[in-house]
């Protein structure tokens, strides 16, 4: 019960509605017990006793059972939906939440199919047993004891006869339990790999589809698929083994009943209403016994969809606002890097080595280097998304987390190279990082990034609800837009991680042109492959291997004949081969 005990801070709040079920659920068992005892007084005082005139009476006695009986199940059942549905949506809006702020470092090992799948599918199995598991566990409970008690009092021996075999039902409930739980946990697992299968096929089908991969995907797809069938079949298989055991033992309960209850009758111990009494009370303890597999079977796949919910609620926030963290509506955009090294895993190789660095206000920083040697860790560090292992990252001489992360974040504006826009329009895709922007701030910020002119061609224009992840918008296309939800924010330290990668040469220029004007004032990053996206910076460091090893302006690094001349000299060789070769045809 340790799961739901950590989990009894969102269910338990919604408590009046669980006693109110409950509650109800007494009255319905009452009701329910009610029965063998008119059914033997029917037969014993009434029929047997040749009181005949009191027929009318006890048919509306059942009457007035059933119906109370059917409005109290009614409210029942509504209070115990009330209580699940509440419950889980504390539960899911946690979740999200938590979602919402866990670190980088959580999702570079997630899988989004397996997270929808929790969100989703164990959500819902865990709501289920809150709303109908817990009081069905409660009512066989409550029927089982009623039922025996009404039972003792009729015939003690009988009683006793009759529920010999009870203990070997239990014993095998409880061994059905042990082998269920972990099979539905398997069950789980598989569905959420099933679902991150399907996500990673659908987003990536382009991809698939271009490298006629399609086979290939549907065999994986198959694999997938196939282990969620065996893990269900050896979960049926288990079910199958241990069910019919418990139908024979319950059965066997019958037979006990018919052969000692019909002896005593004959024998005159016990009235033939009372035999009849016996015969329903024991259904009504057999019968809940046997659908203790079921409830057991509703309780494992609770506590496996209660384990996987707690393996997201409890994970460590490793990046969180200290106690003491100060807020700040606006920054200066000072940022120094002293002797930092990082690590994205332990067990791999450092990502920062000794970096050093410092950027003043309003200047802007080149970050160039082959893929892997650094440059990102660096502007991930700036905005807290990752902890460096020591060093120190300061933004206007005080580390990062003296400020708090809406601080940070609200006066740092990036654009990623894997531009991501959301379902909406257009307008409230450049206003994301300002919800409060009219619209001539977003149109300056498009027109800036050189978007306004292709939004206004769109069916309409600024209001035009785009596709999933930017769907009908070219890479050039949403990287502006990209650029300009940026551009929104007035950051006071501007982000470019390979920000111009998706458009054209002549694109790039306008958008470098923008940013010139836009850059006033703002410390700016630039993350680039292209030398001609950094020959304006203030400070290009050149990287290798997570290591500083030039720094300087672009006259002063091509001076030096080092790194930074071998990538020039490899980016612009081809154009000066096709000058020279172009001005000997000339001649």
């Amino acid at each position: 019960m340790d799961i739901f005990k950590k989990l009894k801070p969102f269910y338990w709040p919604f408590k009046r509605y669980f006693i109110g079920s409950i509650f109800l659920l007494l009255a319905v068992t009452a009701f329910t017990v009610v029965y063998p005892i008119v059914l033997q007084i029917t037969i014993d005082n009434i029929i047997l006793g040749g009181n005949y005139d009191w027929i009318p009476y006890a048919a509306a006695g059942f009457f007035l059972i059933t119906l109370l009986k059917s409005v109290a199940v009614y409210y029942h059942q509504y209070l115990g939906d009330l209580f699940g549905i509440r419950a889980v949506y504390e539960v899911r809006n946690e979740l999200y939440k938590k979602l919402q702020y866990l670190p980088f470092r959580y999702y570079d090992n997630a899988r989004t199919g397996d997270l929808m799948s929790r969100l989703t599918a164990d959500v819902e199995g865990f709501r289920f047993f809150l709303s109908f598991g817990f009081a069905q566990l409660i009512n066989m409970v409550m029927l089982v004891m009623f039922s025996m008690g009404i039972m003792i009092y009729y015939s003690p021996q009988l009683a006793i006869v009759t529920l010999a075999a009870m203990p070997f039902l239990l014993v095998t409930v409880y061994r059905f339990d042990k082998k269920v739980h972990p099979a539905f946990t398997g069950i789980r697992r598989s569905f959420a790999g099933l679902t991150t299968k399907v996500q990673e096929n659908i987003s990536g089908m382009p991809t698939v589809k271009s490298l006629s991969r399609e086979n290939f995907e549907m065999g994986r797809f198959e694999d997938k698929n196939a282990d969620y069938k065996d893990k269900y079949i050896e979960t049926s298989n288990i079910w199958s083994r241990y069910f019919p055991l418990m139908e024979m033992i319950g059965h066997f309960c019958v037979v006990i009943l018919l052969g000692y209850g019909g002896f005593l009758v004959i024998s005159g111990d016990i009235q033939p209403g009372v035999l009849a009494a016996f015969f329903s009370l024991i259904w009504f303890i057999i019968n809940p016994l046997m659908n203790l597999g079921f409830i057991v079977n509703t309780f494992s796949q609770a506590k496996a969809s209660g384990t996987r919910l707690l393996e997201v609620l409890e994970e460590p926030e490793d990046i969180e606002d200290l106690p003491e963290a100060l807020h700040r509506e606006r920054l200066d955009g000072k940022v120094e890097f002293d002797h930092v090294l990082h690590h994205y895993d332990t067990e791999e190789e450092a990502a920062l080595v000794d970096v050093s660095f410092t950027a003043r206000p309003g200047e802007t920083i080149g970050l160039i280097g082959a893929t892997g040697s650094g440059k990102t860790s660096i502007t991930q560090l700036i905005t807290r998304f990752y902890e460096p292992d020591s060093g120190s990252v300061r933004i206007d001489d005080r580390p990062v987390h003296d400020y708090t992360l809406r601080t940070l974040r609200s006066n740092t504006g990036v654009v990623l190279q894997d531009s991501f826009l959301f379902s909406s329009s257009v307008k409230d895709n450049i206003a994301y990082g300002r919800p409060d922007a009219d619209m001539d701030r977003i149109m300056d910020a498009a027109a800036r990034a050189d978007a306004h002119a292709f939004i206004m061609q769109l069916p309409d224009g600024y209001d035009t609800v785009l596709g999933e992840r930017g769907g009908g918008l070219s890479g050039g296309q949403k990287q502006r837009i990209a650029i300009a939800r940026a551009i929104c924010v007035d950051p006071a330290v501007l982000i470019l991680d390979d920000a111009t990668s998706a458009v054209d040469m002549e694109t790039e220029a306008k958008i470098q042109a923008a940013f010139r004007e836009v850059m006033q004032g703002r410390t700016t990053f630039i993350i680039a492959h292209r030398i001609s996206s950094l020959m304006h910076a203030d400070q290009i460091l050149v990287l290798d291997n997570g290591r500083i090893v030039e720094r300087g302006t672009h006259e002063e690094l091509m001076n030096l004949h080092g790194h930074y001349r071998r990538i020039y000299d490899l980016q612009y060789q081809d154009q000066h081969q096709f000058m020279q070769e172009s001005h000997q045809e000339v001649r």
